[in-house]
């Protein structure tokens, strides 16, 4: 991990993006998502978020090894400070740090942008990543108990939240 660097992804990131996602979609309950998205819906996806809602790589010689993202939290316009993260890592390289730091930079670029809070959905099972999201500053606001259904199981989602200006300085 010594050449390891984050950066915004670009389109010719899609595919390498849409293969970590997807599966997760087709194997595991970090998203709620049940169909496997397309190469145009992947491209789609990275084209609607811009500016802070980004959404970065983390890349070693040339390989996209994970993905993290900022999108709007809520439509409505008082929710506009504040976003939700999203951070996906290849399975293969679990618990190497490259989560943390596709965080981190997502948390710092919130900051940068001026938002006050980033909002975390976690499935409650999914315990490494409630794990980071509380090592780098997040609480538990809140269980939505057997709010979606997948692998014909209820699954409950923990809400986190991330207040910026209360956040560890790393």
């Amino acid at each position: 991990m010594d050449q390891l660097r984050i950066r915004p992804a670009t389109l010719d990131d899609a595919e390498a993006i849409r293969a970590i996602y997807n599966n997760e979609v087709e194997n595991h309950t970090a998203t709620f998502d049940l169909v496997p998205r397309s190469l145009d819906d992947q491209r789609e996806w990275q084209s609607a978020r811009s500016g802070a809602f980004t959404v970065v790589v983390a890349e070693e010689a040339g390989d996209v090894l994970g993905f993290g993202a900022l999108s709007p939290y809520k439509e409505r316009a008082a929710y506009r400070t504040s976003v939700e993260d999203s951070v996906y890592v290849r399975r293969d390289l679990a618990r190497r740090g490259i989560g943390r730091l596709l965080l981190s930079h997502l948390l710092d670029t919130a900051e940068q942008s001026g938002f006050h809070a980033v909002m975390a959905r976690i499935t409650t099972t999914s315990e490494a990543s409630i794990h980071l999201h509380t090592a780098l500053g997040f609480s538990l606001v809140g269980i939505e108990r057997e709010i979606g259904r997948k692998f014909n199981k209820w699954l409950d989602v923990a809400l986190m939240q991330c207040l910026l200006n209360e956040r560890p300085s790393s």
